[in-house]
């Protein structure tokens, strides 16, 4: 029987860290950190309500900024919140001509849904480690994203 090939070893780290980002987005694309059942929200729903969770109201101009997308794909995105009633447009309260979104009570009820499913998920997968093991792989996270931010220009709020 012939062996399957199996990536070379990586010759410098950061080949390794692609292989294990490649890996982990299979696994976060399957749900394997735990199936969600009552969350039930599209990954689009889940990351643009996570935004205005953290930052408030927000136009599409504002959105595309933030996100690097263009306005089509954030009026279809957008529109399907605002259809689930996850979201809804207001006049912005500064007076500016554009309509914002903001979530609403089913929106934040249902993005904190999602969010105890994955959190629940993850405390599966890391029920083995030390806590101080968590909190550093949590801290190195958080400093690859904002590295990421950092060159891309796009800031995520955090808490």
């Amino acid at each position: 029987m012939e062996k399957p090939e199996t990536p070379e070893t990586p010759d410098r780290p950061t080949e390794l860290i692609e292989y294990e980002m490649m890996v982990l987005g299979r696994h976060v694309h399957m749900g394997a950190a735990g199936k969600r059942t009552s969350g039930n929200l599209e990954r689009s729903a889940y990351i643009l309500l996570s935004r205005l969770q953290g930052q408030g109201p927000m136009s599409i101009g504002q959105l595309s900024e933030a996100f690097g997308l263009n306005a089509s794909t954030l009026n279809r995105q957008t529109a399907a919140l605002v259809g689930a009633r996850l979201a809804e447009r207001i006049p912005d309260a500064d007076g500016g001509m554009a309509r914002k979104f903001r979530i609403t009570e089913e929106g934040a009820r249902r993005l904190e849904e999602a969010r105890a499913e994955i959190v629940a998920g993850l405390d599966k997968v890391l029920g083995g480690w030390q806590p101080e093991d968590i909190a550093t792989f949590a801290d190195y996270l958080k400093r690859f994203n904002a590295s990421i931010e950092h060159i891309d220009g796009r800031p995520w709020p955090r808490p």
